[in-house]
């Protein structure tokens, strides 16, 4: 790759969302997964989190994609993506099932090898491709978030408190889609509107988009994610903690010094557990970081998948 100091300026790009991107639906194993594909060079898949879409890289996808092949999929559930049926024991909604379809198309679209970078949900998916895929992954960047292990066998009165959605959204169907359903126009702004953080740093076209998507079928199946997050992905994390498996590749870690993850917890013990070749720092942010100042996030990820050391600006 380019040395550091040829790092493209952040670009921006008023009123698009992920300018100069194709759209693709891709089948998978268990699937119909909504991609928006572009750039050229080294690929970078790029996982949103929740209660996002794949537009939540919007800020900073077209100026990576400068130098990368960027992937950015709507998560199986999420967005413009199929929302299978979870199955008795949520199954189909585990990071590991979405891990797969991930997978599978960085396989279609012919890469045997990739980089991931992954926003909450998304880098709950990308931690376990990297347990899963070791031979696949090359380097992961986690945005705010622990590993779900290291959450769930540690919960704080402050964490809980910030995340309720957690477990009230995997209480059994139909309890939280007959409440959150009720109005989902609120649900959302309220979901979005982050503690000391506020709607204004998102884009008015993503704040739409976010809206557009937040359906009765999305609501079942977020629902159905974190029902499978507290039960199949904890049992998978916990297996694989008490087994002593690590993360093989270099990871980054980044997290909002205004989010719950920076308030109330500790990011890189935590990450420590897991991985040997780790960096990471705390952005001036919320939970939402590539959104309210991409300039940070664009200038870390370029540095990390370019092969550079990464540094706080």
């Amino acid at each position: 790759m380019s040395p550091e100091n040829a790092m493209p300026p952040l670009e921006a790009h008023p009123g698009q969302l992920m300018a100069g991107f194709r759209i693709e639906t891709l089948r998978t194993a268990g699937a119909e997964i909504h991609v928006a594909i572009g750039g050229s060079g080294p690929p970078l898949l790029l996982l949103h989190g929740n209660p996002l879409t794949h537009v939540s890289w919007h800020r900073i996808a077209p100026t990576l994609a400068r130098s990368f092949t960027v992937v950015a999929p709507d998560l199986r559930g999420y967005g413009d993506s199929s929302k299978p049926d979870g199955g008795e024991d949520h199954a189909a909604y585990s990071f590991r099932a979405m891990g797969r379809d991930n997978a599978e198309i960085m396989t279609q679209l012919g890469f045997d090898t990739f980089q991931v970078a992954g926003h909450d949900r998304g880098a709950r998916v990308a931690f376990r491709m990297a347990l899963d895929f070791p031979d696949r992954v090359t380097r992961l960047c986690a945005l705010d978030i622990i590993p779900t292990y290291n959450l769930l066998s540690n919960v704080t009165l402050g964490w809980g408190l910030e995340s309720y959605h957690w477990f009230f959204m995997a209480q059994k169907a139909p309890f939280p889609e007959k409440l959150i359903g009720a109005d989902l126009d609120y649900y959302i702004n309220y979901k979005l509107n982050k503690k000391g953080v506020g709607l204004s740093i998102f884009a008015p076209e993503a704040l739409a988009e976010y809206a557009r998507c937040t359906t009765q079928e999305q609501i079942h199946a977020v629902c159905e994610d974190y029902r499978a997050t507290v039960t199949l992905d904890y049992a998978f994390d916990t297996a694989d903690f008490q087994a002593g498996r690590r993360i093989a590749c270099p990871v980054l870690v980044l997290w909002g010094s205004n989010s719950h993850v920076g308030r109330h917890l500790k990011p890189i013990e935590a990450w420590g557990q897991w991985a040997d070749d780790l960096a990471g720092w705390a952005v001036p942010t919320g939970h939402y970081p590539a959104e309210e100042r991409p300039d940070l996030i664009y200038a870390a990820l370029w540095q990390f998948f370019s092969g550079a050391t990464p540094r706080p600006a």
